[in-house]
C-alpha cells in the first residue's frame, strides 16, 4: 500500500493532474448493478477527486454527496462541473473527520473509486460506510489489481488477499471486470469482526 499525505494530494490536483478516466465499461456496470431506486436515490462518492464519477452518477438520477479531503480537487470539481445539478461537494477526510456533514438518512450507494488502497484503517472505514447504507444498498469499490500492475505501481492496487479481506463479512459480493479494474459490488454490510483486517 502507498500512503500519500494530504499535501501531496493537494499538489497533485493543483498541478492539474488527474487519474484514469471513468471508462465506458465502469459506467455500464454501475448502471446495470446499482440502478437508481424508484423515486430517486442518494450516493456517497468517497475520494471523488475532480468529480467525474459523481457527475456520471448524478446523470443516472442519483443525488450525490461527493467528498474528498483535498481542497484543490474540490475546487477543480466545482469549477469543471459548475453547471451540474444534484452533486454536493464536501471537503471531508473519511478516516479522520467528523462525519456529521454526511446525509443522516443514509445512502443507496457508496462508491470508492481508485482510492481504497490508500485508506489506512480499512476495516474501520469499510464498517462505518457499510453502516450508512440503506436497506438494499451497495458499496462499490473500483480498484486496480496488483497482479496486473507493474511492480513500481503495485502500491496503488489491491492484491487477491486484500480483496478477500475487503469482501469478508458481506452477505453478497459480485466481482466484475471493468477494463482491467476490479469492480466489487458489496451488499449486506460487513460485520465489525469480519472487517478488522
Amino acid at each position: 500500500m502507498t500512503y500519500i499525505v494530504r499535501e501531496e494530494w493537494e499538489q497533485h490536483y493543483s498541478d492539474g493532474k488527474n487519474f484514469r478516466r471513468v471508462g465506458e465499461r465502469e459506467r455500464e456496470l454501475l448502471a446495470e448493478h446499482t440502478p437508481v431506486p424508484d423515486g430517486g436515490g442518494r450516493v456517497l462518492d468517497v475520494g471523488c477527486g475532480t468529480g467525474e464519477l459523481a457527475v456520471y452518477l448524478a446523470s443516472l438520477g442519483y443525488t450525490v454527496d461527493a467528498c474528498d479531503f483535498a481542497d484543490s480537487a474540490l475546487t477543480r470539481a466545482r469549477e469543471e462541473h459548475a453547471d451540474i445539478e444534484g452533486v454536493h461537494w464536501l471537503q471531508l477526510d473519511i478516516e479522520r473527520d467528523d462525519p456529521a456533514p454526511l446525509h443522516e438518512e443514509g445512502y443507496d450507494l457508496v462508491t470508492l473509486r481508485l482510492m481504497y488502497p490508500f485508506v489506512q484503517d480499512r476495516g474501520r472505514v469499510l464498517h462505518g460506510l457499510g453502516e450508512r447504507l440503506r436497506d438494499g444498498g451497495a458499496l462499490v469499490v473500483i480498484t486496480p489489481v496488483a497482479e496486473t500492475m507493474p511492480e513500481e505501481r503495485r502500491g496503488i492496487a489491491l492484491d487477491e488477499d486484500e480483496i478477500a479481506v475487503l469482501a469478508a463479512g458481506w452477505k453478497r459480493v459480485e466481482r466484475l471486470d471493468a477494463d482491467g479494474l476490479a469492480l466489487l459490488v458489496l451488499r449486506g454490510p460487513a460485520t465489525p469482526e469480519a472487517s478488522q483486517a
